[in-house]
């Protein structure tokens, strides 16, 4: 819990120092912002140093499949209506990143840190956090991450008997059950448009029935627990039915999902809804996700997508046909090297699309394409394919390190 004591030691002050000189020396190098090296050398000195960091403050944990990033920015926005924050706000969500980022900002009163699914249970013991936002658990890097039933078992297990009020999505099934464990839940309804990953109940197995938004376990009973947040067209539904409107400057229904998802967690640190939700639209942009940036003299909208369930949400925003379309896909190793995925996306949402394929998996989506009866053309890079696009915005949709290599080109 937050206070003004000092909780480092000596060992510690001297692991934040040196973590910090050698982040600036990354920089300095042009290697990125030096979180993640910064934060490894920082835990070699003193392996104990995030709990440390986070004993003064108000922890808030956010962790999903998708959507964390966003989320994480929208609840720091609306806490600081209540004190000072400090996050990781660039998305370095494994533990050294996290150190890396409590280590940077001495003042604050909160801290709303995103983290990696995988990392959740053993960042949750060390920081000790009064509240954990929990989105939904869908299919991602599949050479690198758990199934997603493994996945929530694993959080079901970490989180079992904690302390933090757990605020969770009750249409996600895989989320219903891994936050059942914790004795404090605030369920919130904000949808569920991937269905892919829900079908089998994740307490025995059996077949989930899913009749309109309810969803139940015929053969257990495991099912849909009643909210008491609500997302209900462009409002949020309070837990005492008042309807407060969301006005957003980013896109799409995901955003206002997790809009109320953060709405819901602000008012556990006692920020009204109203308060909360009119300092989420100063979010325009969040890492670059969404951004419309000038290049070649065009308007390109950069939009990030990394797994089947991204994809659909990312395809439900974008400007209608002919609105021309670029696609870029890598498998490097902050992608998972694993591209079967691609072969869960529905790509025929892109039909009278004009499309652009790049990257350096560009053949294997052009296969993809090609299956799902989609015109398109690849292209070696950004500028062949802004050249040979119709008029119109241009929507850019890339998975991770796709996204970073079209930020560096287009110098945002």
């Amino acid at each position: 819990m937050a206070g003004n004591s000092d909780p480092l030691t000596p060992r510690a002050k001297l692991a934040v120092t040196a973590g910090k000189a050698v982040a600036a020396a990354s920089r300095a190098a042009g290697r990125g912002s030096g979180s993640v090296i910064g934060g490894r050398v920082a835990l070699k000195l003193d392996p104990d140093l995030l709990a440390r960091l986070a004993q003064s403050l108000d922890v808030v944990l956010v962790s999903a499949t998708n959507g964390k990033t966003t989320t994480t920015r929208l609840i720091a926005e609306a806490l600081r209506a209540a004190g000072p924050v400090v996050s990781n706000a660039l998305g370095a969500n494994m533990p050294a990143g996290i150190t890396s980022a409590l280590a940077g900002n001495s003042d604050a009163k909160f801290a709303v840190i995103e983290v990696d699914e995988k990392y959740l249970a053993g960042v949750a013991r060390d920081t000790d956090p009064k509240c954990i936002a929990l989105l939904n658990l869908s299919r991602d890097q599949l050479d690198r991450a758990a199934e997603t039933r493994m996945m929530a078992e694993a959080w079901r297990e970490g989180l079992a008997g904690t302390k933090a009020v757990v605020v969770a999505n009750c249409d996600d099934p895989l989320i219903v059950w891994a936050a059942s464990s914790s004795p404090n839940v605030i369920w919130v309804a904000v949808g569920q448009m991937w269905k892919d990953d829900a079908w089998s109940c994740p307490s025995c197995g059996g077949v989930m029935q899913r009749p309109g938004d309810d969803w139940f376990c015929g053969e257990c009973g495991f099912r849909r627990p009643t909210p008491s947040w609500a997302l209900s067209g462009d409002h949020v539904l309070d837990p005492h039915g008042s309807a407060w409107p969301i006005h957003l400057q980013l896109p799409g229904r995901a955003n206002k999902a997790n809009a109320a998802s953060s709405a819901a967690t602000a008012a556990v640190f006692g920020v009204p809804p109203q308060v909360a939700l009119e300092r989420m639209y100063q979010v325009q942009a969040v890492a670059g996700r969404y951004d419309v940036v000038q290049f070649m003299q065009r308007d390109l909208r950069l939009l990030l997508a990394k797994n089947p369930a991204g994809w659909l949400e990312t395809f439900s925003l974008i400007d209608p046909p002919p609105s021309p379309v670029i696609l870029s896909v890598n498998a490097r190793g902050a992608d998972g090297t694993d591209t079967s995925w691609l072969w869960d996306v529905d790509y025929t949402r892109l039909t009278g699309h004009p499309i652009f394929v790049l990257g350096d998996r560009k053949l294997d989506l052009a296969v993809r394409l090609e299956v799902a009866g989609q015109h398109f053309q690849v292209c070696d890079t950004l500028d062949q394919a802004v050249q040979m696009c119709p008029p119109g915005r241009i929507e850019v949709i890339a998975n991770y390190t796709a996204f970073q290599d079209l930020r560096r080109r287009v110098g945002n």
